[in-house]
C-alpha cells in the first residue's frame, strides 16, 4: 500500500501568504528578489502549501527568471548587505 502525503499548512503561512501576495503585486526589487528566494527555500520540500509554490513558479516565470538565478541574484544582493535596511539610511528597518 503506498503512502499518502498529507497536505500541511507551514506554521508561518499566513504571513507568508501576505508577503508572496505582495510580490505578485510588486516589480522585481532586491527586496522581493531576497523574500522569493527566502520562501522558496522555506517551502521546499514542505509537504503542503501547494499554492504557495505555485505562486512562487509564477513570479519566476513572469520576470524570466530560474530558481538558480533567483538564488544567483540574492547572493549578491546579501554580500551588499542591504536589503533588509532602510533605503539609503543605516538603520535597520525595524527601528
Amino acid at each position: 500500500m503506498s503512502e499518502i502525503k498529507q497536505e500541511q499548512q507551514h506554521p508561518q503561512a499566513r504571513k507568508d501568504r501576505e508577503t508572496l501576495d505582495k510580490i505578485l503585486a510588486g516589480d522585481m526589487t532586491e527586496y522581493n528578489l531576497a523574500e522569493l528566494a527566502r520562501l522558496r527555500i522555506r517551502y521546499r520540500g514542505f509537504p503542503g502549501s501547494r499554492d504557495v509554490w505555485s505562486d512562487i513558479d509564477k513570479v519566476l516565470f513572469r520576470w524570466n527568471m530560474t530558481e538558480e538565478d533567483l538564488f544567483e541574484k540574492t547572493r549578491e544582493i546579501h554580500r551588499k548587505g542591504r536589503v533588509y535596511r532602510a533605503q539609503d539610511s543605516d538603520s535597520e528597518d525595524w527601528m
